[in-house]
């Protein structure tokens, strides 16, 4: 009975023991977690609070969010209000486009396609080369998960949802979210798809791309405006003289009613 008795003794202090030794690791571990995660965070801010060299992210930046408050809201798909925010801006003087991207497969990245506007701002103070701004109107989706992780949904809440920003500042964004993406997945025990890597979201913005033509971009509230335009401008053809009138002649009724003479009483 007492070795019964000394035998649960003993497994009980092991089991503290082996409990004390395991619980500093977990400990480490957590902090070690909770460190990366406030690390990515605080990069991820200094990231999107930089303007580049020129500082004409703050110009464009101030122009779309304008056009964006003030729309009327009969837009209904993102390429439709891509172009009508693209007919505003070159309103605004800006070189304004919409770009679609498209790329093949390649190793672990599936083919795909999307749009997006780029803006090029010729800007003195760098040194005259002109500066290529991506415009995405519908920025923070593109990140989004099913399930994210605490972390992850503070770090996506601080993404825009719009961006402006040039190739160098976006890329750092999706190096930071893709790898905090991955390790929200890992975490929930899923399988990272192969579009939640940094390559696949770098091709929808940094793969060759085609403009659409600038005829294309007119919205459909400015058709009128340019029917207008027309209208006011049209002038009417002039009208040739008949040749019988330059030579002085005269139909045979007018020259019946030249010669007679009307009496009045």
């Amino acid at each position: 009975m007492a070795s019964l008795e000394e035998d649960e003794l003993v497994q009980m202090v092991q089991d503290f023991i082996e409990s004390e030794s395991t619980s500093p690791t977990s400990s480490t571990s957590s902090n070690c977690h909770t460190l990366n995660h406030r690390t990515q965070y605080f990069i991820l801010q200094d990231v999107l609070r930089s303007e580049g060299d020129t500082g004409c992210e703050a110009k464009v930046l101030k122009c779309v969010l304008n056009h964006m408050r003030g729309r009327k809201g009969a837009e209904k798909t993102k390429t439709s209000l891509s172009k009508w925010l693209v007919m505003r801006m070159k309103m605004d003087g800006l070189d304004a486009s919409v770009c679609h991207t498209s790329w093949a497969t390649s190793l672990g990245c599936p083919a795909g396609e999307y749009e997006y506007i780029e803006v090029i701002i010729e800007d003195d103070q760098n040194c005259g080369k002109p500066t290529r701004l991506i415009v995405d109107i519908d920025f923070r989706s593109q990140f989004e998960v099913a399930r994210p992780t605490q972390n992850y949904k503070e770090l996506t809440d601080s993404v825009p949802v719009i961006l402006v920003g040039t190739e160098n500042k976006l890329c750092k964004i999706i190096s930071l979210l893709c790898s905090a993406a991955k390790q929200c997945l890992r975490e929930k025990g899923l399988h990272v798809p192969p579009w939640r890597t940094a390559s696949y979201m770098q091709a929808k913005w940094l793969s060759v791309s085609r403009k659409e033509p600038s005829h294309d971009v007119i919205g459909y509230d400015d058709h009128e405006h340019a029917d207008a335009d027309i209208i006011g401008n049209w002038v009417p053809p002039s009208l040739k003289p008949k040749k019988r009138d330059l030579d002085g002649g005269g139909s045979g009724l007018s020259s019946q009613l030249s010669n007679m003479s009307v009496n009045c009483c």
